[in-house]
């Protein structure tokens, strides 16, 4: 890793031959380019008709904080360490149709097309940053940006993921989680801005060793005891997890009668492979809790699937003072290859058949209209279907700091969901569409200093799929039965509240969702009642201003629940109810510093360990890390 910090150090002054004149003044001695001339751009931009953007984010507040430092910041339970796999813990209804693979496990770490960013810039424009949890976890990140002619804009963005084993290993540095991620883009606007156009290549590859939690022992008597960790046992030692991720994608678009008419075209093509090994899936002779049967193979298992999809969107959209809208068509084609495998070469001995609809159409828009403190959008798609329709509709109205908003949705089930063959689970189910009402209320504020956010949502949900726990496994040694419909229809309720202020040079930022509806006595669906962050800081310059710091403490708490387990050769979480997770409060104290384009921060993380136990389980038998030291550099030049 010190080699390649070195490459991308030695990078940053290839790619700036006139490193020793990072600012370039004016007469005023004002710097002339820095963040203020450089705008980020994003597809759902263009869509709005916004060829403006946003200024690059050279903010502190979210340097430290660890949700912050993939691409979704979303609240996540995962197995406790850095790049392991997760799913969303708070409820949030899904909006897309048609196929999909359904395994999503490491989608938080996988660029997706939302997150690339387009650039508009005066001066090339390079980004750095590095990221160390001495010594579990890292992140690297070198980007660059310039534009040619001030019409096109080209770059790329490399960064890697890393961690190392904190369970069960004599040495840290033994490697658990190996993630690259390689984007190349483009941005060209024609001279009259009629023509906009904007695209990129993306492949990212994820590898991780998966240990399947902590092992008991018979000498362990409580939970308590499970926290030596390098000293553990695991119940998993020869099994892998690869997610391999490439997409081709462009978007463009040609005013036909200015902003009010503009066409548009929309081209993606995406591959997904996932595949799961154990070279020992029954050592010694014994089957693994992980593995009820081991159909194909005893000697090896090598489970893989791969979807690829093309699609292509035409539409129209229109925007103006008051009313702005979009409508569209989307054309995909799919497939689904999967095969388990053995031997080298390796030897097919069971494949699944080919989907039965290797294409789809979609329809849908949107629809807004603002007139001063109210407005109303509408919003939907529908995939026509022989058997079961599909479609998600919304509608929005906002007066003043009020907002309410109603979504209907019918999707159906993921392709794994449907059928799945591999070396140790086999299903082909015929499951009913999920149907979701919900309706969401949100009242937000600003008062001088102050921020001020609560929002209510209802959602009955109907026909609900979860992955459950097989009911013939023994209390100690869990494992998956495949997935599940819930028939009866059942409800959740959740209530958000947020507030950020300060008061002179202290801030304060507070958020937590409480959740009623999705606990224990719920067979299909599990939240924590409470989860919730907080953060207090103080702020100021020093060295005649040359300096801004931030010194501040931030804490987490998560309520008692019954945790989603996991099977790893599924890659799907699970619903369990042998193990309880404790209440978990996690305390940081943090220090931040920004020096013009240099951007710090040395965090002690879990400075609560031992308070009170040595540790806490994210997931059942997975603990989270221990104590640590984090610091980072984030470095921007803009010349």
């Amino acid at each position: 890793m010190r080699l390649l910090l070195l490459a991308g150090l030695l990078g940053l002054g290839l790619l700036r031959p006139q490193a020793g004149h990072a600012q370039i003044l004016d007469d005023s001695t004002r710097t002339r380019y820095g963040a203020h001339t450089t705008f980020i751009l994003k597809e759902r931009d263009l869509l709005q008709g916004d060829t403006v953007g946003r200024m690059v984010d050279s903010t502190l507040t979210r340097l430290p904080q660890q949700r912050y430092w993939t691409h979704d910041t979303t609240f996540q339970q995962t197995l406790g360490y850095f790049g392991a796999a997760s799913r969303p813990l708070l409820w949030e209804a899904n909006r897309q149709l048609g196929a999909r693979l359904g395994r999503t496990v490491f989608d938080q770490y996988a660029r997706g097309p939302e997150d690339v960013n387009y650039y508009d810039t005066k001066s090339p424009y390079t980004f750095f940053r590095f990221f160390q949890g001495n010594p579990y976890e890292q992140v690297f990140e070198l980007g660059y940006a310039r534009s040619l002619k001030k019409r096109f804009n080209a770059g790329f963005n490399y960064e890697r993921f890393g961690a190392n084993k904190a369970i069960a290993v004599s040495n840290t540095k033994t490697g658990q989680v190996e993630h690259n991620n390689f984007v190349f883009f483009a941005r060209y606007q024609s001279l009259n801005n009629r023509y906009q156009a904007m695209g990129h290549f993306s492949t990212a590859r994820h590898t991780l060793a998966e240990q399947g939690g902590i092992r008991p022992l018979a000498t362990d008597t409580s939970l308590s005891e499970l926290f030596d960790y390098q000293r553990e046992e695991v119940r998993l030692s020869n099994a892998k997890n690869r997610d391999s991720r490439d997409r081709v994608r462009l978007l463009h678009s040609y005013q036909l009668l200015g902003r009010g008419f503009t066409a548009y075209h929309l081209f993606n093509f995406s591959r997904q492979l996932n595949r799961y090994t154990d070279e020992q899936p029954s050592p010694g002779g014994v089957r693994n809790p992980f593995y009820p049967i081991n159909r194909l193979s005893t000697a090896a298992t090598d489970d893989r699937a791969e979807f690829r999809q093309l699609e292509n969107t035409v539409g129209v959209m229109g925007q103006s003072q008051r009313v702005n809208y979009r409508l569209y068509g989307r054309y995909r084609t799919y497939s689904l290859e999967t095969r388990s495998a053995y031997g080298v070469p390796p030897v097919v001995r069971e494949a699944l058949p080919t989907v039965d609809e290797p294409s789809q159409l979609f329809a849908g828009g949107t629809a807004a209209f603002q007139y001063r403190q109210f407005a109303i959008e509408t919003a939907g798609e529908v995939k026509p279907s022989v058997e079961q329709l599909e479609y998600w509709l919304s509608g929005r109205a906002r007066l003043g700091f009020l907002s309410g908003e109603v979504l209907l949705t019918s999707v159906a089930p993921t392709l794994t969901e449907q059928q799945f063959s591999g070396n140790h689970f086999a299903w082909n189910t015929d499951f009913k569409n999920v149907n979701v009402l919900q309706l969401r209320v949100r009242a937000a504020r600003q008062l001088g200093r102050h921020f001020v956010e609560a929002v209510g949502t209802v959602a009955n949900i109907g026909n609900y799929i979860y992955y459950s726990v097989d009911p013939d496994s023994q209390t100690d040694q869990v494992h998956l039965a495949g997935p599940a419909q819930q028939s009866d229809a059942f409800r959740i309720i959740s209530f958000m509240g947020h507030y950020r202020g300060s008061v002179g040079k202290l801030f304060f930022e507070t958020q937590a969702t409480a959740t009623l509806g999705a606990g224990s006595d719920n067979p299909a669906l599990r939240i924590p009642a409470v989860v919730g962050e907080a953060r207090v800081y103080y702020q100021g310059y020093l060295f005649k201003n040359a300096l801004l710091g931030q010194v501040g403490v931030q804490g987490y708490y998560q309520s008692r629940w019954k945790a989603y387990d996991y099977s790893p050769s599924t890659q799907q979480f699970f619903v369990q109810d042998h193990f309880t997770i404790r209440n978990v409060p996690v305390a940081d104290v943090f220090l931040n510093a920004d020096i013009k384009t240099v951007g710090v921060f040395l965090k002690m993380s879990y400075i609560n360990q031992f308070l009170p136990q040595n540790g806490y389980f994210t997931a059942p038998y997975y603990a989270a890390l221990p104590r640590r030291l984090q610091f980072g550099l984030r470095w921007q030049f803009f010349n």
